[in-house]
């Protein structure tokens, strides 16, 4: 690769948008993306992840593009698209295939070029399938024509500390000249350094455990709420005691969803149960999390003597202060809540109105005066996490309960109204 090089960023997701923008400070960069009115949206300055700011996206000098052409013969292509499940929770290699076919057509095998992965999948996919996959669709060989790369994406929507200029990055090559270029290349960008891995392999084992380890200890943390509740404690009481334990670890129960912690363990059980082994913790977890929205639903049903009510649901994305929602666990209490007869409006902030509609069947509601017998703080929004006393308590009917599900509101004073907690 040149001293100047060409990059191409394939995807202009969450991850490959701020990645793309971080680059052009240094280098060329094209951001590519086969959604045209993405694209469209970015030409305007408008990011609907909220990753990047409408100032960063006026100034950068990212080139922007939805055409395949415009990437040809670059130096470095950075693959960042999903790597979901499917309704099976088995991996869902669609896009990352896609995009493996596209590089395959763009690369100029004079130059070499180094292809880069980015996306969450389990050990062998880089090299056995989307290394395999540039072969035959380019009819290129690898090692001669171009080279294969690894860096995991740590992007945490919403988290402005541990942004891609900060944060240490897992780089992994074919080769060591590979592994040297990556190091240049990203360490120009972060603050945090480069952590050159042994292997490719090792690159991807290191991402797909990041999440299954959180996934394992909030899934601690959800059966031990379920525990205490049925011991008449609040889980909140109890980890503000036992946090005063200079080891312990702050997780907290809630409900998993999102692209990364709902979905990463399946890639990484999938592989056990290639090889032969049972992933009974990994799948533990996940059986606990996949089952708590429904939980919750289920107690705040008997909390209100099994008697159907009317229903504010506060909260729809997969997490606080993000619009993304994408696997949002949320809609698991909604729909159970629903089941059970009760009459739900979904309320968020943040969520777009057509895609809540197009993805859940709900129309977003923005209460304005009606009082209901279940409040229920799903999402811990901002705009959620600041509400007064008086704001909430005129959102409940007389006799009705908050269900305040992550802990926001305990500092509250709410007179009579009932309360339910975790």
């Amino acid at each position: 690769m040149t001293e100047d090089p060409t990059i191409v960023v394939i995807g202009l997701g969450y991850v490959g948008l701020p990645l793309a923008v971080a680059l052009a400070k240094r280098f060329r960069t094209i951001g590519f993306d086969i959604d045209t009115g993405r694209i469209a949206e970015l030409r305007h300055g408008v990011d609907r992840t909220r990753e990047v700011e409408p100032a960063r996206l006026r100034e950068t000098t990212l080139q922007l593009t939805d055409e395949a052409e415009d990437a040809r013969g670059a130096d470095l292509y950075i693959v960042t698209v999903p790597t979901p499940v499917d309704r099976t929770n088995q991996p869902d290699l669609g896009a990352i295939t896609a995009a493996s076919r596209i590089v395959a057509t763009l690369i100029d095998p004079a130059k070499r070029p180094t292809v880069v992965f980015e996306s969450t999948v389990y050990p062998g996919v880089t090299e056995e399938h989307c290394g395999a996959e540039i072969e035959r669709a380019g009819g290129l060989t690898r090692g001669r024509d171009f080279r294969l790369g690894y860096s995991p994406e740590r992007i945490n929507p919403g988290d402005r500390e541990h942004t891609v200029e900060r944060i240490t990055k897992v780089i992994a090559g074919d080769d060591d000249e590979v592994v040297e270029q990556l190091a240049a290349v990203y360490g120009a960008v972060t603050s945090g350094g480069v952590f050159r891995a042994a292997s490719i392999k090792a690159a991807e084992g290191a991402k797909v455990i990041e999440n299954a380890q959180r996934d394992i200890n909030i899934a601690f943390m959800n059966e031990v709420a379920q525990i205490m509740g049925q011991a008449g404690v609040s889980v909140w009481d109890v980890l503000d005691a036992a946090r005063t334990k200079w080891n312990f670890l702050p997780f907290e129960p809630g409900l998993v969803g999102g692209h990364c912690i709902g979905v990463d363990p399946y890639y990484l059980s999938h592989l056990s149960q290639r090889l032969g082994h049972e992933p009974n913790v990994i799948l533990a977890g996940r059986g606990t999390n996949d089952g708590m929205g429904r939980w919750i639903a289920d107690r705040l049903h008997e909390a209100r003597g099994s008697r159907p009510g009317s229903v504010l649901a506060l909260g729809l994305t997969f997490k606080e202060n993000v619009p993304d929602l994408r696997n949002s666990r949320s809609i698991d209490v909604i729909e159970r809540l629903a089941e059970l007869g009760h009459d739900v409006d979904v309320a968020d902030p943040l969520a777009n109105s057509d895609s809540v509609r197009q993805e859940y069947g709900y129309a977003l509601t923005v209460p304005n005066g009606r009082r209901y017998d279940l409040v229920l703080g799903l999402v811990p929004h901002e705009e959620y996490r600041s509400m007064d006393a008086t704001q909430l308590c005129g959102l409940v009917a007389e006799g009705g309960t908050v269900a305040d599900i992550k802990g926001m509101w305990r500092a509250l004073d709410l007179g009579e109204t009932l309360r339910w907690s975790l």
